[in-house]
């Protein structure tokens, strides 16, 4: 048991942290400026108190990670928090739910103190690391083309409906099309034929048929419209940054990739049908890539939202829910594989196909396999051993 508490209440540009005893009482309370040098003094005069401690933080990344990084260096221990339990703690503490840095402080240090059942914060390693900024920046920038799409439909919609009403702009062939055609006139003027080159020229996939569809809606509008110069030089402008986008995803693939191999479980996790390079580092990144972080697959199945919470009340029982808080990364990593094993691994496939004949539906079943999954996944990782399909079983002769 530690002999002092440190609560960090964490902040951008300032920290506030609170140091207690095992009787509660505060030993200091300093306002700290998030640099190197204000931090490397603060962790002396805490040490100074004692070199029994056990330090404890409100939040794990962004602004913490300077701290995270410094108490690591100097091979401190740290509990880590959520900002929800800190927020339902503190009102239960004198002061009720009014808010100051120095309460919340408090309230991380006292609850380290009292509560048993948090676990270290063991930040992943560097390959971890790197594959959590990769999968971020990639997500970020998926969600940035699919708003630029539906800009770009809005636009081209107020000049030509019946070109975005036939096209899938999802695809790489009609968008790259709208950086050189938006306009019905352009588009009759050209033809089909010169279209269709011009789409050979740029490498697009069924060029003719996607022409024929350009000049055929072309044809079904003779008007028009107010603005089309300036909504048309927009659309190609719109269609020009969904194209920079897709090229950033795609190198952004292939360094997840690369990095993702890096890492000695990605053999054994890649040998999981479904679990592909980049759902692979989805899961190494939102697991940190440490099993022996969470301590069984339940508990990890737990934080991945997979596995139900009960909600018994008097002579309720059994009623269990969905839990509320959990990593939408792990949840998302581990359904995404499963929904993919179905078309890939027979035995998935059964898994999936005998809960829905137990009257679940398509997510629940979904859900179910995910559950098992995981726990195959966490069996492999912890075994250092690749998947294997399980051989048929025959019948003696």
């Amino acid at each position: 048991m530690p002999e002092i508490w440190a609560g960090v209440d964490i902040g951008k540009e300032h920290h506030h942290c609170v140091v207690i005893n095992a009787d509660g009482e505060r030993l200091l309370s300093r306002r700290v400026l998030n640099g190197e040098a204000e931090l490397l003094e603060l962790i002396g005069d805490v040490l100074a108190i004692s070199t029994d401690v056990l330090w404890a933080v409100d939040l794990n990344h962004g602004g913490a990670a300077l701290l995270v990084g410094l108490l690591l260096g100097h091979d401190q221990p740290m509990a880590y928090l959520t900002g929800l339990a800190v927020y339902r703690a503190s009102a239960t503490y004198k002061g009720g739910e009014g808010k100051t840095d120095a309460k919340d402080a408090f309230v991380i240090a006292d609850q380290a103190r009292m509560r048993k059942d948090l676990g270290l914060l063991r930040p992943g390693d560097e390959v971890a690391v790197d594959l959590r900024t990769l999968t971020t920046r990639r997500l970020d920038v998926v969600f940035d083309r699919t708003r630029q799409i539906n800009r770009l439909r809005a636009q081209l919609l107020e000049i030509f409906p019946a070109l975005e009403r036939s096209l899938e702009l999802v695809n790489k062939g009609p968008v790259m099309l709208l950086t050189g055609y938006q306009t019905p006139a352009a588009i009759r003027r050209a033809g089909a034929k010169r279209i269709e080159t011009w789409l050979r020229n740029r490498k697009v996939r069924g060029a003719a048929a996607l022409a024929k569809t350009a000049v055929e809606a072309a044809q079904a509008q003779l008007t028009a419209l107010p603005g089309e110069k300036l909504a048309a030089a927009m659309v190609a402008r719109l269609a020009k940054g969904v194209m920079a986008l897709d090229e950033e995803i795609a190198e952004l693939d292939a360094l997840i990739e690369a990095r993702f191999r890096e890492h000695p479980h990605a053999e054994v996790i890649r040998s999981l049908p479904g679990m592909g390079p980049r759902l692979g580092a989805e899961f190494i990144a939102a697991t940190g890539g440490d099993m022996d972080a969470f301590g069984s697959a339940d508990r990890l199945a737990g934080f991945a939202g997979l596995a139900p919470r009960p909600r018994d009340s008097g002579r309720v029982s059994g009623n269990l829910r969905r839990p509320k808080r959990y990593h939408r990364g792990r949840l998302r990593s581990m359904y995404l594989s499963a929904m993919v094993s179905t078309t890939t691994c027979p035995a998935s496939k059964a898994y999936y196909q005998r809960k829905r004949a137990e009257g679940k539906g398509h997510k629940q079943a979904l859900l179910a396999l995910a559950r098992r999954r995981l726990n195959v996944l966490w069996a492999m990782i912890r075994d250092g051993q690749c998947y294997q399909d399980s051989p048929p079983v025959t019948a003696a002769a």
